[in-house]
């Protein structure tokens, strides 16, 4: 695991309620393309179901953090491309079964018009900072 410190409320900063104002890190940089609902065959999982759709993500980004000798310990930033909003809660609830509420990273959420193909209603992609020691599976 890194060395990070999160920050959710600097000084004159209004706290953060899902997320962290600020992680800091000492380590090796990892950047995770943003991800989409789909299996290790390609298929769509959860069409039109924000929730599996969510969950689907979470394990693509929770794969690919691990191909980088990563953890969701390590994500420093996550951003949320949205075709609608009211996705967020199935979001938030998938992101609780991989991160806990004292380790939030920092985070920012956008509505889209659309994404690559128009079945996809998110997209998230991670930033992570490992220890530099770590090693990276082969």
């Amino acid at each position: 695991m890194s060395e990070l410190t999160r920050i959710p409320a600097p000084d004159g900063v209004a706290p953060a309620a899902q997320y962290s104002h600020v992680v800091l890190g000492r380590g090796r940089f990892v950047a995770v393309s943003g991800q989409v609902a789909v299996d290790e065959e390609g298929k769509l999982v959860g069409d039109g179901d924000p929730g599996a759709q969510a969950r689907q993500v979470f394990e693509n980004l929770r794969r690919c953090l691990a191909a980088a000798g990563a953890s969701f310990d390590d994500v420093v930033k996550l951003t949320f491309f949205v075709t609608d909003m009211a996705h967020l809660p199935a979001i938030r609830e998938a992101r609780a079964e991989h991160i806990p509420d004292d380790r939030l990273p920092a985070a920012s959420a956008v509505q889209v018009a659309g994404l690559v193909r128009p079945e996809f209603l998110m997209e998230i992609e991670a930033f992570a900072v490992v220890p530099e020691q770590a090693v990276v599976p082969e």
